[in-house]
Protein backbone atom coordinates (compact mmCIF):
# COMPACT_ATOMS: atom_id res chain seq x y z
CA UNK A 1 0.00 0.00 0.00
CA UNK A 2 1.35 3.21 -1.29
CA UNK A 3 1.89 5.86 1.56
CA UNK A 4 0.49 9.29 1.52
CA UNK A 5 2.07 11.81 4.36
CA UNK A 6 -0.27 14.66 5.34
CA UNK A 7 0.74 18.09 6.49
CA UNK A 8 -2.63 19.92 7.60
CA UNK A 9 -3.34 22.69 10.55
CA UNK A 10 -6.66 21.87 9.92
CA UNK A 11 -8.60 19.33 11.47
CA UNK A 12 -11.78 19.16 9.11
CA UNK A 13 -9.68 19.02 6.36
CA UNK A 14 -7.60 16.24 7.85
CA UNK A 15 -10.06 14.35 8.43
CA UNK A 16 -11.38 14.80 5.15
CA UNK A 17 -8.55 13.59 3.71
CA UNK A 18 -7.86 10.78 5.84
CA UNK A 19 -11.53 9.62 4.53
CA UNK A 20 -10.56 9.95 1.05
CA UNK A 21 -7.98 7.99 1.14
CA UNK A 22 -8.75 5.22 3.77
CA UNK A 23 -8.85 1.84 1.75
CA UNK A 24 -6.71 2.92 -1.13
CA UNK A 25 -3.41 4.12 1.07
CA UNK A 26 -1.82 4.62 4.05
CA UNK A 27 -1.96 8.04 5.68
CA UNK A 28 0.03 9.81 7.91
CA UNK A 29 -0.90 13.03 9.22
CA UNK A 30 1.56 16.33 10.87
CA UNK A 31 -0.32 19.88 11.48
CA UNK A 32 2.79 21.41 10.31
CA UNK A 33 5.96 20.59 7.79
CA UNK A 34 8.61 20.52 10.92
CA UNK A 35 6.91 17.54 12.79
CA UNK A 36 6.57 16.00 9.42
CA UNK A 37 10.39 15.99 8.65
CA UNK A 38 11.77 13.13 10.78
CA UNK A 39 9.24 10.24 9.01
CA UNK A 40 9.81 12.37 5.63
CA UNK A 41 13.75 10.93 6.18
CA UNK A 42 13.13 8.23 7.90
CA UNK A 43 10.58 6.49 5.91
CA UNK A 44 10.29 8.53 2.23
CA UNK A 45 6.60 8.12 1.46
CA UNK A 46 5.47 8.33 -2.05
CA UNK A 47 3.21 11.88 -1.79
CA UNK A 48 2.99 14.63 0.20
CA UNK A 49 -0.37 15.98 0.34
CA UNK A 50 -0.20 19.75 1.90
CA UNK A 51 -2.74 22.67 2.86
CA UNK A 52 -1.06 25.70 1.92
CA UNK A 53 -2.53 28.61 3.59
CA UNK A 54 -2.28 32.11 2.33
CA UNK A 55 -0.14 33.62 5.08
CA UNK A 56 2.88 30.65 6.03
CA UNK A 57 5.94 31.30 4.01
CA UNK A 58 7.65 29.19 7.01
CA UNK A 59 5.89 25.94 6.00
CA UNK A 60 6.39 26.88 1.96
CA UNK A 61 10.74 27.60 2.56
CA UNK A 62 10.97 24.32 4.73
CA UNK A 63 9.46 21.98 1.47
CA UNK A 64 11.09 24.14 -0.70
CA UNK A 65 14.44 23.18 1.19
CA UNK A 66 13.10 19.48 1.22
CA UNK A 67 12.70 19.49 -2.41
CA UNK A 68 16.15 21.46 -3.14
CA UNK A 69 17.67 18.47 -1.82
CA UNK A 70 18.57 15.81 -4.48
CA UNK A 71 17.35 12.87 -2.30
CA UNK A 72 13.72 14.50 -2.07
CA UNK A 73 13.78 16.18 -5.72
CA UNK A 74 11.66 13.39 -6.60
CA UNK A 75 9.33 13.37 -4.09
CA UNK A 76 6.07 14.20 -5.59
CA UNK A 77 3.94 16.70 -3.71
CA UNK A 78 0.40 18.00 -4.21
CA UNK A 79 -1.00 21.31 -2.60
CA UNK A 80 -4.48 22.10 -1.62
CA UNK A 81 -4.51 25.91 -2.43
CA UNK A 82 -6.63 28.57 -0.82
CA UNK A 83 -9.32 30.35 -3.21
CA UNK A 84 -7.88 33.17 -5.10
CA UNK A 85 -4.17 31.97 -3.80
CA UNK A 86 -1.79 34.15 -6.01
CA UNK A 87 -0.32 31.43 -9.12
CA UNK A 88 2.07 34.51 -9.98
CA UNK A 89 4.53 33.18 -7.18
CA UNK A 90 4.74 30.02 -8.56
CA UNK A 91 7.85 29.72 -9.16
CA UNK A 92 8.65 30.30 -5.67
CA UNK A 93 6.48 26.71 -4.46
CA UNK A 94 8.06 23.43 -5.62
CA UNK A 95 5.10 21.37 -5.85
CA UNK A 96 4.09 18.73 -8.95
CA UNK A 97 0.57 19.36 -8.99
CA UNK A 98 -2.41 21.34 -6.64
CA UNK A 99 -6.21 21.54 -6.63
CA UNK A 100 -8.30 24.17 -5.24
CA UNK A 101 -9.63 23.46 -1.90
CA UNK A 102 -13.12 24.02 -3.49
CA UNK A 103 -12.34 21.64 -5.88
CA UNK A 104 -11.50 18.96 -3.05
CA UNK A 105 -14.08 16.36 -2.89
CA UNK A 106 -14.20 15.96 -7.34
CA UNK A 107 -10.59 15.83 -7.81
CA UNK A 108 -8.57 15.12 -4.84
CA UNK A 109 -8.63 11.61 -5.25
CA UNK A 110 -7.80 12.18 -9.04
CA UNK A 111 -5.12 14.03 -8.55
CA UNK A 112 -3.33 11.55 -5.72
CA UNK A 113 -3.12 8.80 -8.19
CA UNK A 114 -1.92 10.95 -11.03
CA UNK A 115 0.73 12.71 -9.18
CA UNK A 116 1.87 8.55 -8.07
CA UNK A 117 1.74 6.98 -10.86
CA UNK A 118 3.99 10.10 -12.69
CA UNK A 119 6.83 9.38 -10.10
CA UNK A 120 6.64 5.99 -10.63
CA UNK A 121 7.25 6.31 -14.11
CA UNK A 122 10.63 8.10 -13.24
CA UNK A 123 13.28 5.46 -13.34
CA UNK A 124 15.50 7.13 -11.78
CA UNK A 125 14.08 6.34 -8.22
CA UNK A 126 14.29 2.79 -6.89
CA UNK A 127 11.04 1.27 -6.44
CA UNK A 128 12.46 -0.76 -3.58
CA UNK A 129 14.63 1.94 -1.56
CA UNK A 130 13.29 5.27 -3.25
CA UNK A 131 16.08 6.31 -2.92
CA UNK A 132 18.00 7.94 -6.38
CA UNK A 133 19.37 5.80 -9.09
CA UNK A 134 22.56 5.60 -10.87
CA UNK A 135 21.64 9.09 -13.18
CA UNK A 136 21.05 11.51 -10.25
CA UNK A 137 24.03 9.34 -8.35
CA UNK A 138 26.67 11.05 -11.67
CA UNK A 139 24.98 14.30 -11.65
CA UNK A 140 25.33 15.11 -8.39
CA UNK A 141 29.40 13.69 -8.61
CA UNK A 142 29.65 15.61 -11.54
CA UNK A 143 27.89 18.63 -10.33
CA UNK A 144 30.32 19.33 -7.40
CA UNK A 145 33.44 18.18 -8.88
CA UNK A 146 32.99 20.67 -11.94
CA UNK A 147 32.44 23.45 -8.85
CA UNK A 148 35.60 22.01 -7.07
CA UNK A 149 33.82 21.05 -4.15
CA UNK A 150 35.50 18.91 -1.18
CA UNK A 151 33.97 15.77 -0.10
CA UNK A 152 33.82 12.11 0.31
CA UNK A 153 32.25 9.74 -1.56
CA UNK A 154 30.86 6.41 -0.16
CA UNK A 155 30.48 3.01 -1.96
CA UNK A 156 28.72 0.66 0.35
CA UNK A 157 27.87 -3.11 -0.42
CA UNK A 158 26.43 -6.58 1.66
CA UNK A 159 28.86 -9.04 2.38
CA UNK A 160 27.17 -12.66 1.95
CA UNK A 161 23.77 -11.53 0.84
CA UNK A 162 23.20 -13.84 -2.14
CA UNK A 163 23.51 -17.03 0.65
CA UNK A 164 20.73 -15.01 2.37
CA UNK A 165 18.21 -14.49 -0.21
CA UNK A 166 18.59 -18.07 -1.28
CA UNK A 167 18.17 -19.14 1.81
CA UNK A 168 15.26 -17.09 3.21
CA UNK A 169 13.42 -15.75 -0.17
CA UNK A 170 13.48 -12.65 -2.07
CA UNK A 171 10.73 -11.35 0.54
CA UNK A 172 13.53 -11.19 3.24
CA UNK A 173 16.37 -9.96 0.95
CA UNK A 174 13.83 -7.38 -0.29
CA UNK A 175 13.22 -6.13 3.64
CA UNK A 176 17.45 -5.94 4.50
CA UNK A 177 17.80 -3.75 1.35
CA UNK A 178 15.26 -1.60 2.25
CA UNK A 179 16.55 -1.32 5.86
CA UNK A 180 19.93 -0.79 4.83
CA UNK A 181 18.97 2.08 3.01
CA UNK A 182 17.09 3.81 5.56
CA UNK A 183 20.25 3.43 7.90
CA UNK A 184 22.43 5.15 5.57
CA UNK A 185 19.91 7.78 4.67
CA UNK A 186 19.20 8.26 8.50
CA UNK A 187 23.05 8.09 9.58
CA UNK A 188 24.30 10.06 6.63
CA UNK A 189 21.85 12.98 7.20
CA UNK A 190 21.71 13.17 10.73
CA UNK A 191 25.68 13.89 10.40
CA UNK A 192 24.96 16.30 7.30
CA UNK A 193 21.17 17.68 6.50
CA UNK A 194 22.21 19.76 3.69
CA UNK A 195 24.54 18.99 1.07
CA UNK A 196 24.89 15.24 1.87
CA UNK A 197 23.63 12.99 -0.71
CA UNK A 198 22.96 8.90 -0.61
CA UNK A 199 21.74 7.12 -3.40
CA UNK A 200 20.66 3.54 -4.59
CA UNK A 201 23.36 1.74 -7.37
CA UNK A 202 21.16 -1.08 -7.16
CA UNK A 203 20.70 -4.54 -5.73
CA UNK A 204 23.24 -4.36 -2.32
CA UNK A 205 25.16 -1.64 -3.23
CA UNK A 206 24.67 2.10 -2.45
CA UNK A 207 26.67 5.36 -2.58
CA UNK A 208 26.40 8.34 -0.42
CA UNK A 209 28.33 12.00 -0.35
CA UNK A 210 29.08 13.65 2.62
CA UNK A 211 31.86 16.07 3.88
CA UNK A 212 34.97 14.95 4.34
CA UNK A 213 35.47 15.19 8.14
CA UNK A 214 32.30 13.24 9.10
CA UNK A 215 32.78 10.22 6.17
CA UNK A 216 34.29 8.19 8.52
CA UNK A 217 32.59 8.83 11.75
CA UNK A 218 29.26 8.19 9.41
CA UNK A 219 30.64 4.75 7.97
CA UNK A 220 31.47 3.44 11.64
CA UNK A 221 27.98 4.61 12.62
CA UNK A 222 26.39 2.94 9.97
CA UNK A 223 28.52 -0.63 10.53
CA UNK A 224 27.13 -0.14 14.16
CA UNK A 225 23.70 0.11 13.56
CA UNK A 226 23.50 -2.34 10.62
CA UNK A 227 25.47 -5.25 12.43
CA UNK A 228 23.49 -4.49 15.78
CA UNK A 229 20.13 -4.98 13.20
CA UNK A 230 20.62 -7.37 11.02
CA UNK A 231 21.06 -10.60 13.14
CA UNK A 232 16.86 -10.02 13.58
CA UNK A 233 16.67 -10.51 9.92
CA UNK A 234 17.92 -14.47 10.53
CA UNK A 235 15.81 -17.10 11.94
CA UNK A 236 16.33 -17.36 15.69
CA UNK A 237 18.57 -20.78 15.51
CA UNK A 238 20.95 -19.66 12.40
CA UNK A 239 21.31 -16.27 14.15
CA UNK A 240 22.08 -18.27 17.64
CA UNK A 241 25.09 -20.18 15.77
CA UNK A 242 26.20 -17.50 13.68
CA UNK A 243 25.75 -18.61 10.22
CA UNK A 244 23.75 -20.45 7.98
CA UNK A 245 23.88 -23.20 4.97
CA UNK A 246 23.03 -22.32 1.64
CA UNK A 247 24.93 -22.38 -1.97
CA UNK A 248 27.92 -20.64 -3.62
CA UNK A 249 27.69 -18.67 -6.89
CA UNK A 250 28.84 -22.40 -8.34
CA UNK A 251 25.75 -24.05 -6.57
CA UNK A 252 28.48 -25.80 -4.04
CA UNK A 253 26.73 -26.05 -0.52
CA UNK A 254 28.68 -24.21 2.29
CA UNK A 255 28.24 -22.82 5.26
CA UNK A 256 28.17 -18.72 5.39
CA UNK A 257 28.33 -16.15 8.45
CA UNK A 258 25.79 -13.60 9.27
CA UNK A 259 25.71 -10.62 6.56
CA UNK A 260 28.32 -7.69 6.81
CA UNK A 261 28.76 -4.31 4.82
CA UNK A 262 31.76 -2.88 3.43
CA UNK A 263 31.95 0.62 2.79
CA UNK A 264 35.16 2.20 0.56
CA UNK A 265 35.64 5.82 0.97
CA UNK A 266 37.81 8.00 -0.55
CA UNK A 267 37.85 11.96 -1.14
CA UNK A 268 38.40 14.96 -3.53
CA UNK A 269 40.98 17.25 -0.91
CA UNK A 270 43.82 14.40 -1.86
CA UNK A 271 42.76 13.68 -5.72
CA UNK A 272 42.08 16.06 -8.76
CA UNK A 273 38.76 14.47 -10.36
CA UNK A 274 37.70 15.43 -13.64
CA UNK A 275 34.80 12.94 -14.41
CA UNK A 276 32.77 11.23 -12.16
CA UNK A 277 33.98 7.53 -12.83
CA UNK A 278 36.90 8.26 -11.73
CA UNK A 279 35.69 9.14 -8.11
CA UNK A 280 33.26 5.68 -8.41
CA UNK A 281 36.62 3.56 -9.76
CA UNK A 282 38.93 4.64 -6.72
CA UNK A 283 36.40 4.02 -3.94
CA UNK A 284 34.77 0.97 -5.93
CA UNK A 285 38.60 -0.39 -5.15
CA UNK A 286 38.53 0.41 -1.59
CA UNK A 287 34.81 -1.40 -1.17
CA UNK A 288 37.09 -4.48 -3.07
CA UNK A 289 39.69 -3.68 -0.48
CA UNK A 290 37.36 -3.68 2.63
CA UNK A 291 35.88 -7.02 1.30
CA UNK A 292 38.56 -8.97 2.24
CA UNK A 293 38.76 -8.39 6.22
CA UNK A 294 36.65 -10.01 8.25
CA UNK A 295 33.15 -9.01 9.59
CA UNK A 296 32.27 -5.48 8.59
CA UNK A 297 34.21 -2.04 8.12
CA UNK A 298 35.76 0.32 5.95
CA UNK A 299 38.81 1.48 4.39
CA UNK A 300 39.52 4.88 3.77
CA UNK A 301 41.35 5.57 0.45
CA UNK A 302 44.30 7.81 1.80
CA UNK A 303 47.11 7.47 -1.10
CA UNK A 304 47.74 10.90 -2.55
CA UNK A 305 46.71 10.82 -6.30
CA UNK A 306 50.26 9.91 -7.89
CA UNK A 307 50.06 6.56 -5.58
CA UNK A 308 47.03 5.47 -7.00
CA UNK A 309 48.26 5.48 -10.28
CA UNK A 310 51.21 3.21 -9.27
CA UNK A 311 50.14 1.08 -6.23
CA UNK A 312 46.86 -0.88 -5.34
CA UNK A 313 45.59 -0.86 -2.11
CA UNK A 314 46.39 -4.07 -1.45
CA UNK A 315 49.91 -3.00 -1.62
CA UNK A 316 50.14 0.06 0.49
CA UNK A 317 47.65 -0.14 3.36
CA UNK A 318 47.14 3.29 4.76
CA UNK A 319 43.87 3.02 4.97
CA UNK A 320 41.36 3.50 8.14
CA UNK A 321 38.59 1.08 9.14
CA UNK A 322 37.10 -1.33 11.81
CA UNK A 323 38.94 -4.66 11.85
CA UNK A 324 42.46 -5.46 10.52
CA UNK A 325 42.52 -9.11 9.98
CA UNK A 326 42.43 -10.35 6.28
CA UNK A 327 40.43 -13.11 6.06
CA UNK A 328 38.55 -13.77 2.97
Amino acid sequence: MKTVVVVCKDIVTTNAIDKSLKGSFQSVAFSNMPSALDYIYNSIPDLIVINVLKDDPFTINILNDLKADPMFRQLPVLAILPDHFNLSNWDNLLIEDFIWRNDFEKDFILRVNLCIMRSMRIVEINPLTRLPGNISINRALQERIAKKQNFSFGYADLDFFKPFNDRYGFSRGDEVIKITGRLILNIVKSKQPHGSFIGHVGGDDFVFIIDSSLAEEAATEVIEAFDSIIPTFYDPEDSAQGFIKSFDRKGKASTFPIMGISIGLTETRTHSFSHFGEIIEIASEMKKYAKQFKGSCFRSDKRMEQETKTKSPRKKQNTSGKKESPTR
